[in-house]
């Protein structure tokens, strides 16, 4: 008997996978390429997304860490071309950390010092304009259109300090997270020093030990992609900070002029704000306009508005596209799309990496795509955090 029990077990095992090939491809026959294709692209999205889905909830899971280190990162492309410039002309490398370090603490305490100094100054000034101009506000629901009694105001007024009582409990539960924050904030500034100062110190030795993760035939691709777009982030925080720089100029100058009170601290505020894009310019600029209403009135708050309409038109149509589309290579649709995704996703810390990580990206992906490390060409190194201390050549007697 010749039974397929009593034929070789091998045999019949390949009689059942080429009978599984027929019927399979008997089934891929009767379903349209079109169907095949986009179910191939639809099940690898989904792993790219559950992929990505995982890392952002590891990203926030461990978020003490990781927005000191971005802070960090962003604060040394800051710093970089100053100190990169001091290692060119053989300045010693503690030497010139501890210039960039003290020097960018020094610049943080004179503007924090200068905007105490116009705050304890004014500050009387403003809240009895601020006084005076609740009291206007009243009269003018008075005796203006909507034609308001003052037992109508007072009520509003009662209803609000009920709504604030009712809450009361609710913000002294929050006094204990507010410490908690401020005491992760503490820490975070912290941590984030220490990294400026490991990157700043050995940040070739720390891109060595990272390369080494990847797999050998791997490592130049990684390499080559990594700095360029480290470069790029380097462009992008020198861009920003000229731009922040010509805002805070234009609006302080402004808001000055036009008597404005505590010009210097909207100065600040306008230039921290810029490195938050769109949505920086915004709350910034409808700050400096509402201390123009309450303590100047009307008119000088329209030409206060003016002058925030205006630099911001600059910005918007001359100062990037011309410095900051040049320097990042990213369109201003996306820098909206990225900062609101990020905003989204992580708040203020999330708009404001939005742009660099997504310059970032952009770079290293073209960079891959394009295999540019077959080519043999890099970015300066001279650009690069992972710069050596240039070593004085040897004169030969």
């Amino acid at each position: 008997m010749s039974g397929p029990e009593n034929q070789p077990r091998g045999s019949l095992f390949d009689a059942l996978r080429d009978r599984n090939r027929v019927v399979t491809s008997e089934l891929a026959g009767t379903i349209p390429r079109g169907l095949r294709v986009a179910t191939a692209y639809a099940w690898r999205f989904l792993v790219v997304a559950a992929a990505v889905g995982v890392a952002i909830w590891l990203v926030i899971q461990l978020k003490l860490l990781v927005i000191p280190l971005l802070i960090a990162i962003l604060v040394t492309a800051l710093l970089w071309p100053v100190f990169a410039w001091m290692l060119r002309h053989r300045v010693p490398r503690w030497l010139a950390i501890t210039i960039s370090v003290l020097g960018t603490l020094a610049i943080v305490a004179g503007l924090l010092w200068l905007v105490i100094w116009q705050v304890t100054r004014q500050w009387s000034s403003v809240q009895t304009r601020t006084v005076e101009a609740i009291e206007q506000f009243r009269q003018y629901l008075i005796e203006g259109p909507l034609h308001l009694t003052a037992p109508q105001i007072d009520d509003l007024l009662g209803q609000s300090l009920t709504l604030v009582q009712e809450q009361a409990e609710l913000l002294l539960s929050g006094a204990l997270a507010l410490g908690t924050t401020l005491g992760h904030v503490a820490v975070g500034a912290l941590l984030s020093v220490f990294i400026l100062l490991c990157l700043l110190a050995d940040g070739g030795g720390i891109w060595r030990w990272t390369t080494r993760l990847f797999p050998r035939r791997s490592r130049a691709a990684v390499d080559g992609a990594a700095r360029a777009g480290w470069v790029m982030v380097v462009n992008y925080a020198r861009t920003q900070l000229l731009v922040a720089t010509i805002d805070a100029i234009g609006i302080g100058l402004g808001a000055f002029l036009l008597g404005v009170p505590l010009a210097i601290p909207v100065a600040v505020l306008v230039f921290l704000g810029a490195f938050v894009p769109i949505v920086g310019a915004v709350v910034t600029g409808a700050l400096a306009v509402f201390l123009a209403l309450v303590y100047n009135g009307a008119w000088i708050a329209l030409w206060m508005l003016v002058v925030v309409l205006a630099v911001q038109q600059i910005e918007g149509h001359v100062l990037q596209p011309l410095l900051m589309g040049s320097a990042v290579k990213v369109h201003p649709l996306a820098v909206v799309l990225v900062v609101a995704g990020g905003a989204l996703i992580a708040g203020i810390p999330g708009a404001l990496f939005a742009v660099p990580l997504a310059a970032f990206v952009n770079v290293f992906a073209v960079y891959i795509t394009g295999r540019a490390w077959e080519g043999g060409g890099r970015p300066s190194s001279d650009d690069l955090i992972w710069t050596t201390v240039p070593r004085p050549r040897k004169v030969r007697s």
